[in-house]
């Protein structure tokens, strides 16, 4: 079994702070490639965490089997649509097929949420992709660039109608038939955000500066699940910048009308 952290149980309703740091990286199969592990599941290929590559080091041809979504955090890949960027989010989708190499040493911050297929001429799995198979396969849309990349600073903020709390929209996920979204949020210092419920799956990675979730820290390279059905305590007296996988809808009692966490 592969380490992880966190294992996904619908039963709670719970928020739960994971700092990255001090986690060991966990090497993988292909040389040059480890990961630190918050979730994994290898039968639905889902993951969560950050993967390194070394300089020169590639992912081997892969094929996507859903969405797949990554922050470079440092460095940068390539394929042959061209360059991913540092503080640039990646976006794969059903059918997207490539080959990443890491031309410079790289480190993502990756949500994977569907298999990968390998075609067996690769011979060696890499290991960061949850539910890698063998299989041949051909790529369905060639004339279709196999992710889309989004330089996310750039995005222009949006109200939230939480004073100090701005969203930046990354991924709506359209197409793909999944009520979902990937922002990037911006909070000012001395943010008090009106408590609400989780409709599902909330992930967060911060950034930069610190988020307190129901009294506990989460500072920079902490990531925080919040499990469907939570209720959600969320300041920051120093200010925090953090990217946001929402599944679903927020709800909030108290809140003034026309308040949107997430963009739904």
């Amino acid at each position: 079994m592969r380490p992880f952290v966190y294992s996904r149980q619908r039963r709670e309703d719970r928020t739960l702070v994971f700092d990255a740091t001090p986690m060991p990286w966990e090497v993988q199969a292909r040389p040059g490639l480890e990961m630190k592990t918050i979730r994994i599941d290898d039968d639905r290929g889902e993951f969560l965490g950050l993967i390194k590559f070394d300089r020169f080091t590639r992912s081997a041809v892969h094929q996507h089997q859903g969405v797949a979504t990554s922050f470079i955090l440092e460095g940068g890949l390539t394929d042959y649509h061209g360059p991913v960027n540092q503080h640039e989010v990646g976006i794969n989708y059903l059918g997207s097929t490539h080959d990443a190499m890491a031309y410079v040493p790289t480190v993502l911050v990756s949500k994977l949420e569907a298999p990968v297929t390998y075609p067996p001429s690769e011979q060696l799995i890499s290991g960061i992709h949850a539910g890698s198979t063998y299989r041949d396969f051909r790529n369905p849309a060639p004339d279709v660039a196999p992710e889309v990349n989004v330089p996310i600073d750039r995005v222009v903020p949006m109200e939230t109608g939480v004073a100090g709390l701005r969203r930046q929209p990354i991924y709506d996920y359209g197409g793909s038939g999944l009520q979902r979204r990937l922002l990037q949020w911006r909070v000012r210092p001395q943010t008090t955000v009106p408590a609400w419920r989780a409709g599902d799956w909330v992930e967060l990675w911060v950034r930069g500066g610190e988020l307190i979730v129901n009294g506990e820290r989460a500072f920079a390279n902490c990531f925080v699940v919040v499990e469907p059905g939570a209720t959600v305590e969320l300041a920051s007296p120093f200010g925090a910048i953090a990217l946001v996988w929402a599944e679903g809808r927020e709800s909030m009692r108290d809140a003034a009308p026309g308040i949107s966490l997430f963009g739904f």
